[in-house]
């Protein structure tokens, strides 16, 4: 809503009281408020058009001459668009940064350049700040807090940190909005939606919507600057991840919290890039990496709710083990479809299924329905293909989302708002974990939880997706099953039991059917041989008269392997005994449910007519005749 009891201010303060009362993105309200009142409009448009428009200038003047075309050029170009964005404020800060994300928006090397937008900005007025602190909790600063320091230790965009420590004698962090900041941050955004309109109606080349990027960067800007929001988030995911005894985060103090100063607990601790701080605190840095990878996969995959800015200072590592994530203004929601989604184009991905990957990017929001997908999937082929030699965990994420980059530029590609957080949130861990191992591989450390989410979830999409990676067409691969438990047992929070659990579902299920026939054929196969064995042993103790003819010369049969030796059963209790945690009794507990199973009994049925035919055959091949007219009516048959 937009307050209107600014009675007789003048034109420029109205400004700022209308926009101050504004608690949600409304780009319809902004808009009145400033085409009511352009003084202030007018002068802002001359600190940004101009600067902008002069740049704009300089680069259509590289395009024609040809100078562009050379790559040092266009890099010093994307450059000096980070630092122009940079210098206009907050709003084109945040602009820049989500234009980071938006391959199907800016070229590759404009990319590299906004990845490196950094959101810091010089700390303001402390007197301004204990003026905001006693304006917004109604009190005096000495009456609130025990101390504060008056000089902020560190400042962003949107406020800055000031150490302090309440009455009770807790330590505290206290973050305080810069003045003004909201109207600042409306005012800009009016003026770039009224760019990214202008760019929508006259430049061609444009396939997104740039209005709707626009209205979704107010949205999340505004959710920034509510802390009341930032408070909520930083429960909800301490609340998500409360059963991870290797993650902290700190605590809200409401009592002296609003939207515009957040009090939250004080949190020793030191950024995972400086691995000499890390290591003095007697912590393994790879280890704290694997922390953090792991609870960022489970954020992703598992609750949907990830914390979208996980830079350095923002990850700290302390003396007791823990990873203390901080700051939840920039926080996402991917919904369970989205997710799921993601899981199944990683299973298409290992496949090399390159049209199955194509008609993910669909489901995904990627591509449109009507989009020809046909001349995408070799685009794919190339990208994926080449890495893949070396196998997922070996994947380069950063060069292959670049290479993405390209074919996302070039085609009619879409990218949700959600997938570009993700990529942003992936990356940007990526970057700090190979601060720490440069070998690091963030698709190799996550492929163990894509596993464990396949081996466990019943969701019946990815139960569908388990079963894409473990046949080729009719054939059962057992390597790739190998492969994905091991896979999943590199996860901590791995369970074992449930994990039993969908491999029985997996074996009873109508899929399941010819890996159940493949079992049924190789107990025939092995039952019949140890039976034989047994026969052959016992026809030697008669007398020489006395045995079969089958018997009477032949050579004696080598020892076989028990029934647990056979094959597929082997490889499956072999993989079953690598898990940690397993123990043969949790076998033993799921024998009443194998007994109840219909199928179960279907496959006695099926052993013992296999096994009555291999007698009948053994009787007649075997036993009454000799081992020399065996051979030769065995010959005669081949022929």
């Amino acid at each position: 809503m937009v307050r209107s009891d600014s009675g007789g201010a003048p034109p420029e303060l109205s400004d700022f009281i209308e926009a101050a009362g504004l608690l949600r993105y409304d780009p319809e309200a902004i808009s009145r408020i400033y085409a009511g009142h352009p003084q202030r409009l007018v002068r802002r448009l001359w600190q940004t058009l101009v600067p902008i428009g002069l740049f704009l200038l300089g680069v259509g003047f590289d395009r024609f001459s040809g100078l562009l075309a050379n790559p040092e050029r266009a890099q010093a170009r994307a450059t000096e668009c980070a630092d122009l964005l940079a210098s206009l404020g907050p709003a084109f800060i945040k602009a820049g940064q989500a234009l980071s994300s938006r391959p199907d928006i800016v070229p590759p090397v404009l990319l590299e350049a906004l990845a490196e937008l950094q959101d810091q900005l010089p700390g303001f007025d402390s007197a301004l700040a204990m003026a905001c602190i006693e304006e917004d909790l109604g009190a005096p600063v000495e009456e609130i807090y025990a101390e504060l320091d008056r000089e902020p230790i560190s400042a962003a965009s949107l406020g800055q940190v000031h150490r302090g420590r309440l009455k009770g004698g807790q330590a505290v962090a206290v973050k305080v909005q810069r003045p003004g900041l909201r109207e600042q941050i409306t005012l800009d955004l009016y003026i770039v939606r009224n760019i990214a309109a202008w760019l929508n109606r006259n430049v061609r080349l444009i396939r997104s919507d740039l209005v709707a990027l626009i209205d979704e960067l107010g949205q999340r800007v505004f959710e920034e600057m509510d802390y009341l929001n930032e408070a909520t988030n930083a429960e909800t995911f301490a609340r998500l991840h409360r059963h991870n005894p290797r993650i902290a985060v700190p605590a809200i103090y409401h009592q002296a919290t609003s939207r515009r100063v957040l009090t939250m607990e004080w949190i020793d601790g030191v950024k995972l890039t400086n691995l000499k701080a890390v290591e003095a605190l007697g912590i393994d840095p790879d280890d704290m990496v694997r922390v953090g990878v792991n609870c960022s996969l489970e954020q992703l995959l598992e609750h949907g709710f990830f914390h979208a800015d996980p830079h350095p200072g923002n990850l700290l590592a302390m003396a007791d083990g823990r990873l203390a994530f901080l700051d939840f203004g920039m926080m996402s929601q991917v919904s369970r479809e989205s997710r799921t989604g993601l899981i199944q184009a990683v299973v298409h991905l290992v496949n090399r299924d390159f049209d199955a990957l194509s008609t993910d990017f669909v489901t995904l929001g990627f591509l449109g329905e009507q989009v020809d997908l046909q001349p995408i999937v070799p685009a794919f082929e190339a990208v994926f293909g080449q890495a893949l030699e070396m196998g997922v965990s070996r994947m380069d994420f950063k060069a292959v989302t670049d290479d993405l980059s390209g074919v996302m530029y070039r085609f009619p590609f879409q990218v949700p708002p959600y997938y570009a957080l993700i990529i942003r949130s992936l990356v940007t861990l990526e970057g700090i974990a190979l601060s720490v191992d440069p070998e690091f591989k963030i698709l190799g450390a996550a492929y163990p939880y894509f596993a464990r989410r396949l081996m466990e979830d019943p969701d019946p999409a990815l139960r569908r997706s388990l079963r894409e990676m473990l046949f080729e067409g009719d054939d059962f691969r057992w390597q790739r099953l190998e492969n994905l438990i091991s896979s999943a047992s590199l996860q901590d929070q791995l369970d074992v039991e449930g994990l039993l659990d969908q491999v029985l579902d997996f074996l009873f299920s109508p899929r399941g059917g010819m890996l159940r026939q493949q079992l049924v054929d190789a107990l025939v196969d092995r039952v019949d041989a140890v039976g034989w064995q047994a026969f052959q042993n016992l026809g030697r103790r008669l007398p020489k008269r006395l045995q079969p003819p089958g018997l009477r010369g032949a050579r004696a049969a080598s020892p076989e392997d028990s029934l647990l030796g056979l094959a597929p059963i082997e490889p499956l209790l072999e993989i079953l005994r690598s898990l940690p945690g397993f123990e043969p009794q949790l076998l033993l507990n799921r024998l009443p449910r194998l007994l109840a199973e219909p199928d179960l009994r279907r496959m006695g049925l099926q052993l013992a007519q296999g096994l009555a035919e291999r007698s009948v055959v053994r009787l007649l091949r075997d036993v009454l005749v000799a081992p020399d007219i065996g051979a030769r009516a065995g010959l005669a048959s081949a022929r």
